[in-house]
């Protein structure tokens, strides 16, 4: 009997060391994979590549007047032009 209730134990000690594992590694696994990813150079890279994409949609210019305030010469010719503001 204590034979029995001993691999009964054991495998339920295994069974929720693998669940647990398996749960772990799908929660916590993109987090650690964007963490180690996440260095200055590939951080640069990836924003580049965003900018380079075209968008999906057609761009519409904010001409608010409180929005043009604030807005510089460089950006405000970017948006006459139809483009995407690259410049703040």
């Amino acid at each position: 009997m204590f034979q029995i209730r001993k691999a009964i134990m054991a495998a339920a000690i295994g069974g929720s060391l693998l669940t647990g594992g398996a749960i772990g590694a799908i929660v916590a696994g993109p987090l650690a994979a964007s963490a180690a990813t996440s260095s200055p150079a590939a951080t640069a890279a990836t924003t580049t590549a965003a900018a380079a994409t075209a968008p999906s949609g057609t761009f519409v210019p904010n001409e608010n007047a409180t929005h043009e305030a604030g807005e510089s010469a460089a950006r405000e010719a970017q948006e006459n032009a139809g483009q995407v503001p690259t410049v703040p």
